[in-house]
């Protein structure tokens, strides 16, 4: 699978997205989820992507300002966007997404903090439904956060990395969002501590 995501100037973005301006913000997210078909648990299974609603978004119908940037998590398309505060850099993202509704949390939030060389403990539900995890793991290769994690107002949840390449384009995840380990890298280097988030 490539790793990639979509950089533009502001002139190329608003040139590129001028015919998404007069959709609707519905018609933006809208697919046909017929067009996938997977297997979210057993992540040797090949999945088959609906790349058509993977494709780049006009910020305005989401937020009402782009204050401290703004990213855009689709859970739909499985993508995350990022508008910078004076719109010179717009990323789009492939992500993974939570496993199923229950775990699925939607709004607004914003990073509160954010953390290179992540450590990670499971929630008290985690353990709950998975006794057999470990209490604590540090940073390293076996973290499920990757190497960097955006921590969200919400309690437990986070945009972080991942090592397991195979999770991405998935719902694989317990409620965090996930990312390439180079994307949450630049991700992270492009956000700060306020900026808004919004889970759609």
């Amino acid at each position: 699978m490539s790793k990639f995501s979509i950089s533009l100037t502001r002139r190329s973005f608003l040139a590129g997205s001028s015919s998404l301006i007069a959709a609707p913000a519905l018609a933006q997210s809208a697919f046909d989820s017929s067009e996938t078909v997977e297997v979210e648990r057993d992540l040797s299974e090949v999945v088959r992507r609906n790349i058509s609603s993977f494709r780049s978004l006009d910020w305005q119908p989401y937020f009402d300002n782009l204050k401290n940037g703004a990213c855009l998590v689709d859970t739909t398309s499985r993508a995350l966007h990022y508008w910078s505060e004076d719109e010179t850099v717009y990323k789009l993202y492939p992500t993974s997404v939570p496993l199923t509704e229950e775990l699925t949390r939607r709004g607004r939030t914003r990073v509160v903090r954010k953390v290179e060389g992540p450590s990670w403990r499971p929630t008290p539900s985690m353990k709950k439904r998975n006794p057999e995890w470990p209490d604590f793991v540090g940073p390293g290769p076996d973290n499920p956060l990757g190497t960097h994690a955006l921590y969200l107002s919400w309690t437990y949840y986070r945009i972080h990395g991942t090592h397991d390449t195979r999770k991405i384009g998935r719902r694989s995840s317990n409620g965090c969002i996930g990312l390439y380990n180079e994307h949450i890298q630049e991700l992270f280097k492009l956000t700060k501590v306020g900026t808004q988030v919004l889970l759609i």
